[in-house]
């Protein structure tokens, strides 16, 4: 298991403009992809009917959102930062699904912490989030996340 950075809260923006770490692996089976599709109402065939897409495509195909949804179980894997209060997940300034996922894939997350500033009495923490699916040159997804950080 690979080990966080961790970084002070006063120190974050020494770390602006750097690669800060990658997660570990994580393998999404189809049984959480089939969770997903129940919590979130998509059932489209090509996510969760395993003999037709598996025909079609391949294989089954991960849902993007969830792959999205990654983001804050992998965040806390890369880095971890001392001195806050609370933090709050503020948006993202863009997210693109740039190759599809078979299920069964083992997924992880590379961060870059583009910018830090100053932000009603907290730090925001823009970052960019490649999700790389194992043995693949193109990422899942590319996300440019705000994070909002409080002492």
């Amino acid at each position: 298991m690979a080990e966080p950075t961790v970084i002070a809260f006063d120190d974050l923006e020494t770390m602006a403009g750097k690669e800060i770490g990658v997660s570990d692996w994580h393998t999404i089976d189809q049984d959480r992809v089939n969770m997903f599709a129940d919590a979130t109402g998509d059932h489209q065939w090509i996510h969760i009917d395993v003999e037709r897409a598996t025909a079609a495509l391949g294989s089954p195909i991960v849902h993007g959102y969830l792959t999205l949804s990654l983001l804050p179980m992998l965040g806390p894997e890369v880095m971890r930062v001392t001195g806050t209060s609370r933090g709050i997940n503020y948006g993202c300034n863009s997210v693109r699904f740039t190759n599809m996922v078979p299920v069964g894939s083992r997924l992880r997350m590379r961060q870059t912490l583009k910018e830090v500033n100053e932000k009603a009495g907290g730090k925001q923490l823009i970052s960019q989030c490649v999700i790389e699916i194992e043995g693949q040159e193109r990422p899942a997804c590319v996300a440019e996340t705000i994070t909002v950080l409080y002492a």
